[in-house]
Parts: C-alpha cells; sequence; structure tokens
C-alpha cells in the first residue's frame, strides 16, 4: 500500500455519538477532520465540541468542519475526498451509506468500518473492491451530556484491524493518533476480537428492554443471570467454530457468564472493573428503542442465531431477546409488561424459559 500520512483528510461519516467524539478527538490532535452527519446533530455542534472522559480528560473545540447529509450531496463532486472515511453510522444504514459515501471516495481511500456486530464491512468491499477496508473495534460507550458535549464512559482502546497489507502503515497511523482522549490499537485477529466484542454487546438488547443506566442494571443479579445466559450460547457457537475469543476486559470471556452469576455482595468485590463505568452510560440499542429506530439485533443476536443454525446449536435465550426487541416496533400490540422497563425477574423468567 502506498504511506499513510495521518495529517491527510479525516472524514467521520455518520457522526452520531461515537463518530462525533472520534472526530473531535482527531482534531484535538490538530489532525484535519470533517464530520458528515444529519442536520439536527449539525445545529448541536454550532457552537463546536467539548469532549470529556470517564478518566477525567477534556478538551475543547470552538469549531468544527461540519456538514450534513443535505450539504453533502449537492456539493457532490465538489467535494473534499477522504484519504481516511471512518464510516460509524450503525449496521443498519450500511446499505445507503456504501452509495452516500461515494463523493468522499477516490483510490488512495481507506474505509474504516466501526460497527457493532459481525459482517457489516461485506457490503462495504463489495461496493468498493479497489480500496482497503478496515474494520474497527470500539469498545467504548459514548453519552451526549448537552448538546456538543460528548462523553466517553468507560473504558478500552479503538482498535484497528491490521492487515498483511497494512501493516506499516496503520502502526504508523495509530502511533499518530493515540491520546488519552482516545487510546488506539490495532490487531491481527480482528475475527476473534469482533466475536469478543459481540460477547461483550449482548448486554446491549437486556439494557434496551430494562430502559435503565448500564451501571444500575449490572448492580441487578436477575438482570446479570440474563445476560450470562446470552453469552453462554455465544460461547457454545464460538467453540464450535473454534474461535479462540481473546481477553477484553479483566476477565476472560469464558469466566464471563460465571462471574456474572454471583450474588451481588461477591460480584461488586469481584467485577469493580466491569462496573467503572459512568452511571449515565445507556446502550446504544437503548438509544434506537428509545427514538423509534431499528435496531441493530439482527447483527448482535441474530448473529449468533445465524451462526448456531449452521451448526444446529439451540440458542433460546438469543431466540427470546431477539423476538422481545422485534416486538418493540409494534408497541401498540404489547401488553404493559411487554413494554419496557421491563423488571429482572420477569425477563429472567421469560428467557430462561420458566
Amino acid at each position: 500500500m502506498t504511506d499513510l500520512f495521518p495529517w491527510e483528510q479525516h472524514t467521520i461519516f455518520g457522526a452520531g455519538l461515537i463518530g462525533s467524539y472520534l472526530g473531535g478527538a482527531l482534531s484535538v490532535q490538530g489532525f484535519q477532520t470533517t464530520l458528515i452527519c444529519r442536520a439536527t446533530i449539525k445545529s448541536k455542534l454550532a457552537s463546536g465540541l467539548k469532549l470529556t472522559d470517564y478518566q477525567g480528560h477534556e478538551a475543547m473545540l470552538p469549531k468544527m468542519d461540519v456538514l450534513d447529509d443535505k450539504q453533502l450531496s449537492a456539493l457532490n463532486t465538489q467535494v473534499k475526498k477522504a484519504r481516511f472515511l471512518w464510516l460509524t453510522v450503525k449496521c443498519t444504514g450500511i446499505k445507503q451509506a456504501v452509495i452516500d459515501i461515494a463523493p468522499l471516495v477516490d483510490e488512495n481511500t481507506v474505509i474504516l468500518c466501526c460497527q457493532n456486530g459481525l459482517g457489516s464491512d461485506a457490503a462495504v468491499k463489495q461496493a468498493y473492491p479497489n480500496n482497503m477496508v478496515l474494520r474497527v473495534m470500539v469498545p467504548f460507550n459514548v453519552v451526549e451530556i448537552s448538546p456538543g458535549h460528548f462523553h466517553r464512559g468507560s473504558e478500552g482502546k479503538l482498535i484497528i484491524e491490521q492487515t498483511p497489507q497494512s501493516q506499516i502503515g496503520i502502526s504508523t497511523l495509530v502511533m499518530s493518533l493515540h491520546s488519552e482522549l482516545l487510546p488506539i490499537n490495532t490487531t491481527k485477529n480482528m475475527d476473534s476480537l469482533l466475536w469478543a466484542k459481540l460477547q461483550l454487546n449482548l448486554g446491549n438488547s437486556v439494557n434496551a428492554l430494562a430502559d435503565i443506566p448500564v451501571k444500575t442494571m449490572l448492580v441487578q443479579r436477575g438482570y446479570r443471570r440474563v445476560i450470562a445466559l446470552l453469552m453462554s450460547e455465544l460461547l457454545q457457537v464460538t467453540t464450535a467454530l473454534g474461535i479462540k475469543l481473546p481477553k477484553v476486559t479483566a476477565i476472560s470471556a469464558h469466566k464471563i457468564p460465571m462471574v456474572l452469576r454471583l450474588p451481588n455482595f461477591i460480584f461488586t468485590r469481584v467485577a469493580n472493573k466491569m462496573l467503572e463505568i459512568d452511571p449515565n452510560v445507556r446502550s446504544s440499542m437503548w438509544w434506537d428503542v428509545s427514538q423509534g429506530k431499528p435496531t441493530e439485533i439482527e447483527h448482535i443476536n441474530g448473529a449468533i442465531l445465524k451462526h448456531a443454525k449452521t451448526l444446529n446449536i439451540a440458542c433460546p435465550a438469543n431466540e427470546k431477546i431477539s423476538g422481545l426487541i422485534r416486538q418493540l416496533s409494534d408497541t401498540a400490540s404489547l401488553t404493559q409488561e411487554q413494554k419496557p422497563p421491563i423488571a429482572a425477574k420477569t425477563l429472567l423468567a421469560w428467557v430462561s424459559g420458566k
């Protein structure tokens, strides 16, 4: 590949919570950065960005280069090409995004896919076969404290895929982009890492159904037991696929379900790292459900079910949770008990079949 110079144009397409924080962190480092987002988000950024994190780091950006989607469409071929195009739309938006990013892409553009779940990069690679397309794992949550104020509420390094073709260039890029506000690293084993991230993402649907902050959810054993059931099914699938999950938290992947099942007084001592999360943080799926938007359930719990079906492995807990999330698209047909917030005891009884 050609040399990668990190000071060349970085464009964040689909800048919401993660994308705005990412773009702001790159701008703080002095890189040319443009955010492309919906008009409603652009209006919130009119006075600049404020970035904070759970460790107390802080930065202010009085002005950002921001385009809304209509401006991008109007500029079309006149828009500045991206050297690094960070695709931060959700999995549900990938199909449209591969069309919309066309004016931003030339033969030198590196496309970085920052989606949850598995397989969303396939559509990007199909649409742009001559471009380098790399997967990115984003382990942390971002919340908007107030208009333009984005807060990273949990730990973890953003991980960029390293392929044989990208090895030298991406290592140099990461060294330049890494900061206290945005810790970054690389991996040569993105497949297994994304499965490990998928395991952690299984709490997203439970959080959407619980309708409470993630930290509040995790201190309730009933919700943890639901998540443990979902994770145990995932581990059956990864074991059958021969995938060894890397350790992405203080607790190894296969021990997380056991720890989640512990009584509260033991859990709070053993899993104190797991609880080092901002009390305001909620999952991205909660945000989707609360705003009546399509969720990523098919790319998270649904991805497990897809692989489980080919392996003839039953995953009843993930089936039940997936069904509950899908039902939320038609709340008129639901009983009051089926609508969020669903109590931990009720959800556990449904998912465990009791």
